[in-house]
């Protein structure tokens, strides 16, 4: 365990992130999904309502951040029409349901059944951007994902004493991050692609090619 006062770093580093990535949709490099930016602003601020409600203090400062900066994302993209993400029936749809899960919690208003609301509403509001991730990761910008999962993973880290509402949101954003690094970092998506198209042409290829004459 470390010191609390280290979210402040953690907090630091997660904004740093998220404006490059900021940065890059106001240049038009990146091109985010407006569905998920929306809602990722949306859940997390509830989540940092309801922390602060069942009395986590300071932690939820990376929560409110991690909320906040993607409010931004979702200003900027409507600077350059360049930036955006074309947002298809799939997107409203995994849209609506995180909706649901946020009126969910202004429903009940009960913490852990919110907090869980909260991270299904982020996951679905994640899945377009997970998808675009895989398909096209030239359209994102790694280094916000990386802060948030640096910025959670600090989180945990001053953690004393565990419990669903001081640890739930954090351990799911470091998660969901980590995927986002994996996808947008790696490039996996293109490169089985690739491997996949070279392995087709090779068989094409073979198959097209004279057979060698009896000896």
């Amino acid at each position: 365990m470390i010191n609390v006062n280290w979210i402040y770093l953690g907090t630091a580093i997660g904004a740093l992130g998220t404006a490059v990535y900021l940065r890059d949709t106001l240049r038009g490099t990146t091109k985010p999904n407006r569905v998920t930016w929306l809602l990722w602003a949306v859940a997390p601020l509830l989540a940092a309502a309801v922390e602060l409600n069942a009395g986590v203090g300071l932690r939820a400062l990376p929560t409110f951040m991690i909320g906040f900066l993607p409010l931004l994302v979702f200003a900027a993209s409507f600077h350059n029409p360049v930036a955006v993400w074309k947002v298809r029936r799939i997107d409203y749809a995994c849209g609506a349901m995180s909706v649901v899960g946020t009126v969910v919690w202004l429903v009940t208003r009960n913490g852990v059944l919110a907090i869980s609301a909260a991270i299904l509403a982020d996951f679905l509001a994640g899945v377009p951007t997970v998808m675009k991730s895989w398909t096209h990761p030239e359209t994102e910008t790694v280094h916000s994902y990386i802060g948030a999962v640096i910025s959670m993973g600090i989180v945990l880290l001053t953690i004393e004493h565990w419990t669903f509402d001081v640890a739930a949101f954090p351990i799911f954003i470091v998660c969901m991050g980590s995927v986002e690094v994996v996808l947008v970092g790696l490039e996996p998506g293109p490169r089985l692609r690739l491997r996949r198209a070279r392995h087709r042409g090779a068989s094409v290829a073979e198959a097209a090619s004279p057979t060698s004459p009896p000896t």
